[in-house]
């Protein structure tokens, strides 16, 4: 069930106790990289509103969703990114720069602050879809990614637009060796990515993102499987075609351009018709487009979602 009235909630009602131990144990990981000389990335994030976009699904816990991750850039392994984060420590993700180019009037390089200053950050609760069949339900902090393009005004031969990931083997030991061919690349259609579901977010759990979780920027897509949130982003590109993104060429029987999330389309290796929240044993059934079918479903009217999948 998706709410889309703002709604008056205290801190209490969503944080159990299990998941403020999980936040203790989380805080006291960054007191340990204080100690050891680093500098701690996550921080309290000043003035977010609650918005009206969130689930009534539980939140999936702090420490699971910064523990059990897919980021290619640290590692294969779902605990590899949390374990080889300290690597990115030893340059911090600030200054940012995101660069913004193609099909716009005003191109530009970007700093992370001036990107996000002039809007304003929001709390939104997602649920997450792997394409391995596993789910969370996350808090994210961050602001619409329509109202940032709006900024650069893409003209009318903009069509897609595509995003790219830092490349940085000192700060990302997984891009040393041949796993994927870097940069990692994403794109999404221009509607879908002015559409108000989507997320550039900068947090999650109120705090700034940790570099597991794709510090300090990243896409949120919630109706797609998580492969198309790109972490880390350095790019962003107006284009008149769609990008050949990172797992199309890695894998193109396995990962089209789309990534809907849809039980009825199984992965070439597995079936996509149930999902493993993290934290229960049981399976549940997989919801067509994440369960926002109806926020956007309409962007694909008239297409085969079995063929452009």
């Amino acid at each position: 069930m998706l709410l889309k009235s703002k709604p008056d909630i205290g801190e209490s009602e969503v944080t159990d106790k299990r998941l403020w131990l999980d936040r203790r144990r989380f805080l006291a990981v960054g007191a340990a990289f204080i100690g050891s000389g680093a500098p701690a990335l996550a921080g309290p994030l000043a003035n977010v509103g609650k918005s009206g976009w969130r689930v009534d699904d539980p939140s999936t816990p702090l420490n699971d969703v910064t523990h059990y991750n897919n980021f290619y850039e640290f590692g294969t392994d779902k605990s590899d990114p949390a374990q080889m984060a300290p690597s990115f420590f030893g340059k911090a993700p600030k200054p940012w720069t995101v660069t913004v180019s193609g099909e716009c009037a005003k191109p530009a390089a970007v700093a992370y602050e001036d990107l996000i200053r002039p809007h304003r950050l929001e709390e939104r609760i997602y649920r997450m879809r792997c394409v391995e069949a596993w789910s969370m339900v996350i808090p994210w902090v961050g602001v619409p990614l329509g109202e940032v393009l709006k900024r650069f005004e893409p003209n009318s031969k903009a069509k897609y637009v595509e995003f790219t990931t830092l490349v940085d083997p000192e700060r990302f030991p997984g891009q040393r060796g041949g796993t994927l061919d870097w940069p990692y690349i994403e794109g999404l259609r221009l509607d879908e990515a002015m559409h108000p579901l989507t997320l550039l977010a900068v947090g999650l759990y109120g705090e700034e993102l940790l570099p597991q979780n794709g510090a300090p920027i990243r896409l949120v897509v919630p109706w797609k499987y998580g492969f198309k949130s790109i972490k880390s982003i350095v790019g962003i590109r107006f284009t008149q075609t769609p990008a050949r993104t990172t797992w199309m060429k890695a894998a193109p029987r396995e990962y089209g351009f789309f990534a809907n999330v849809n039980p009825k389309v199984d992965h070439p290796r597995w079936s996509q018709a149930k999902e493993r929240r993290i934290g229960e044993f049981l399976k549940r059934e997989t919801l067509a487009f994440n369960g926002y079918a109806d926020q956007v479903a309409a962007l694909y009217s008239g297409m085969d979602l079995a063929v452009n999948f």
